[in-house]
């Protein structure tokens, strides 16, 4: 198991981007992207796709002590690629398809074919995650409201 106080290395950085992506993609979106793909390989299930719950936690105010904040569903998978490269995709709720692509997309990004998935997948995604972001800043700074202080001169 890694050492958590370790630093990750470059590729083990890039895996944990790419992950979070597809676990973050909407299962329509990955859906649309991955059909674009090439003939997929054969692999072989290590985890049939299953769902199951995990707890989230979270900390009063981001920095205060960690409380159990409540259970979510999460779908995940674990397949081998005919090459022998292993995927995997966890991704919340209960849609199967979505762990087996992104399962599958986390495999073909260990192979020769990286280039082709990051232009195929991920690379569209990412760019329909920022697209979301700006439009959720945009929707946000609407709200922005700024509180001053007027000095009223009576000293």
């Amino acid at each position: 198991m890694p050492d958590p106080t370790q630093p990750l290395t470059p590729d083990q950085a890039a895996r944990r981007d790419w992950m979070s992506l597809l676990a973050k993609s909407a299962p329509a979106a990955l859906k649309d992207r991955f059909d674009t793909l090439p003939a997929i390989p054969t692999h072989h299930f290590l985890r049939q796709p299953e769902a199951g719950a995990v707890m989230m936690r979270g900390r009063a105010g981001g920095t205060g002590a960690a409380f159990n904040l409540g259970e979510i569903t999460v779908t995940r998978c674990a397949l081998r690629l005919e090459t022998g490269e292993v995927g995997y995709g966890y991704v919340q709720g209960r849609s199967t398809d979505h762990a087996t692509r992104a399962a599958l997309v986390d495999a073909l990004m260990q192979t020769d074919r990286a280039d082709e998935t990051r232009a195929a997948v991920l690379t569209p995604l990412a760019s329909d995650a920022a697209t979301r972001d700006r439009a959720r800043a945009v929707k946000a700074a609407a709200t922005k409201v700024d509180f001053f202080t007027m000095v009223r001169g009576e000293d």
